[in-house]
């Protein structure tokens, strides 16, 4: 029996996109909104849809995706992420085309923790030499 919703999570700094991907549309839905009014057009045309566009599954399958934390380019980066491991899962032939373009790769870059005895991760206090 052919499964008929693929789940995926994909994650970027503290943002985690849970995915589920079903047959239909092209639909994606983030948080119970449009990814449109949810994200802006911008993040929608370059980062959503380059998953499908790499496999061309473009407008094969709807997207419900539910993000947590980290900023709106962190959730569009993970949402991507979540989605290129939910096409794997449909179909192991998509692998080649996603990892050659980047889309299976956890990008591992996280934010330096505040050292003490300083203003940020880097960043020191002004000295005063009076």
């Amino acid at each position: 029996m052919a499964q008929d919703r693929f789940y995926a999570t994909g994650k970027r700094k503290n943002a985690i996109a849970r995915v589920w991907i079903t047959a239909g549309t092209g639909k994606v839905i983030v948080n119970k909104m449009d990814a449109d009014s949810y994200f802006g057009r911008i993040f929608k045309e370059q980062r959503i849809v380059k998953p499908f566009k790499v496999t061309d599954t473009a407008e094969q399958y709807d997207v419900i995706a539910t993000l947590k934390g980290g900023g709106k380019s962190a959730q569009v980066d993970a949402l991507c992420h979540g989605i290129s491991k939910a096409l794997l899962e449909t179909n192991p032939e998509n692998r080649l085309p996603l990892k050659q373009s980047g889309l299976l790769t956890r990008d591992p870059r996280m934010k330096e923790r505040k050292k003490y005895g300083q203003k940020g991760a880097r960043a020191k206090f002004q000295f005063s030499k009076r």
